[in-house]
């Protein structure tokens, strides 16, 4: 099995939840999933630039990116935030690689928005750098920056990431690790199990916004590429990767289309 994990910048904010991640994940891998892991890491980019007296600008849940802005991407999200990850990987017995969409042009992009700045957006993946790697025993972390092919690079938000190597790939799963309990409804209820047209609902309803709206965006069109299985899950949760491996009902599985009453186990 091919699995895309992408790893919310939140949970890799604290120390000892990255190890336990890391060590989740590396026991899926000795258990002879295949996997790449894709990053975010929002909080610390906010961080980052308060800390430098910048204020963080979001769109539909997504950043603004400045030049200035552009620069932090590439200090924080290509360099602390990943080679931490890469290092606790390792810590856990993996030898794991560090890159980002921009290496072996992994994920070639094109401008979004120009009201968004230096956003991008997938425009082709090309996973062969990920299969080599893969091939030779090592596990990919990606950052979410690509490039276009003609030396400009772009701030591409985490999740669509995700979704476009996921696809490139031809990953079998994807699982989006995050900070939250799963999808909720207006209510606040965790809903176990959607449709792509559900998730379109939520965005056009007002009930999914900012980050959320992002990542629905994201998966929907991972299920539009080919990806088979999504899952939306609460990082923190103990052992939550072997629970999702398992079959456990976990946070929200996303489906292209109604699934039947018990498929979720």
């Amino acid at each position: 099995m091919k699995a895309l994990i992408k790893l919310g910048g939140t949970l890799l904010d604290a120390p000892e939840l990255r190890a336990n991640l890391a060590a989740q994940i590396a026991e899926q891998s000795r258990r002879g999933v295949e996997i790449t892991v894709v990053h975010g890491g929002g909080k610390q980019m906010t961080r980052f630039l308060a800390e430098r007296g910048v204020e963080s600008r979001f769109v539909n849940g997504l950043r603004v990116t400045t030049s200035e802005t552009m620069d932090a991407v590439l200090k924080v999200l290509a360099g602390s935030v990943n080679q931490e990850l890469v290092a606790a990987l390792i810590a856990a017995g993996i030898s794991a690689v560090g890159l980002s969409g921009v290496d072996g042009n992994l994920i070639e992009a094109e401008p979004m928005d120009p009201a968004l700045g230096l956003v991008g957006r997938s425009r082709r993946a090309n996973p062969a750098l990920l299969d080599l790697l893969l091939s030779r025993g090592f596990l990919p972390v990606v950052a979410c920056v690509a490039g276009d092919g003609h030396g400009r690079m772009y701030n591409v938000n985490a999740d669509q990431m995700a979704a476009a190597c996921a696809a490139g790939w031809r990953a079998d799963r994807l699982i989006f690790l995050t900070d939250v309990a799963g999808v909720l409804d207006a209510a606040g209820k965790v809903q176990p199990i959607l449709t792509a047209a559900t998730c379109s609902r939520l965005i056009a309803d007002g009930v999914a916004t900012g980050g959320m709206q992002a990542k629905l965006n994201a998966t929907t069109a991972a299920l539009d590429q080919g990806v088979a299985e999504i899952d939306i899950a609460p990082g923190a949760l103990p052992d939550v990767l072997a629970r999702l491996f398992n079959g456990e009902p976990v946070g929200t599985r996303i489906a292209r289309a109604q699934e039947p009453v018990g498929s979720h186990d």
